[in-house]
């Protein structure tokens, strides 16, 4: 049987996704999704990048630092933060190559019983009328979409697809009615968490370095 394979945020840790999929012995008619954030803060950018152009196999929402990295190349005058910074001085030479595949990154990706996006969903809003902002950087329903404070929109959300999403890192998945967090903070020296959707079941596989300070 083949698996879907859904991963949280990977921030270059190419090395802790290489060990996780020979864990669950990842097989020629598997698949991976991750949720976005494929670059920055981590030490194999580029070998992430490579991955996901090259094996049909592996796909994946855009996050807003692939987004941030997107914008920057296509000639917008935009304010990158230092993780993104260093990562579009270590690409850039080679950024010809990387656009195209950033450009058709979807904001999106359909496996019929679930969603994946890459922060969250307004809930009792349709798909169509999301925001880029929203599904790229939308943590709580207050005035602040970026604000830890207030109700997380997952806990609120009910659709009709169950919502796997990223960017929010927690010590754990998080979790809603409708909606699995699955960015448990790999870059930052915790864990990099999947969700095989067939089985219904969590891996983990431990960072091996603290790549980047919260």
């Amino acid at each position: 049987m083949s698996r879907t394979i859904v991963v949280g945020d990977l921030h270059g840790c190419y090395d802790e996704l290489m060990e996780m999929l020979e864990t669950v012995g990842f097989g020629q008619d598997d698949r991976v999704v991750c949720v976005g954030d494929l670059v920055t803060k981590g030490p194999k950018n580029r070998e992430v990048l490579e991955l996901f152009m090259s094996d049909r196999r592996f796909r994946s929402v855009i996050g807003n630092h692939d987004l941030a990295l997107r914008r920057k190349w296509q000639g917008e005058k935009l304010k990158l933060k230092p993780s993104q910074k260093a990562t579009h001085k270590e690409l850039k030479a080679d950024k010809e190559k990387y656009l195209p595949f950033l450009n058709q990154l979807p904001f999106t990706i359909d496996l019929g019983t679930h969603l994946v996006v890459h922060a969250g969903l307004r809930p009792d809003v349709e798909l169509y009328s999301q925001t880029s902002e929203d599904m790229t950087l939308l943590r709580t329903l207050g005035k602040d979409r970026e604000s830890h404070d207030g109700t997380p929109w997952y806990e609120v959300y009910d659709g009709e697809k169950v919502v796997l999403f990223g960017h929010w890192p927690s010590s754990e998945p998080r979790r809603g009615p409708r909606a699995i967090g699955l960015d448990t903070g790999c870059v930052y020296g915790y864990n990099l968490t999947a969700y095989i959707i067939e089985e219904d079941k969590f891996i983990t596989t431990h960072a091996h370095h603290v790549y980047e300070a919260r």
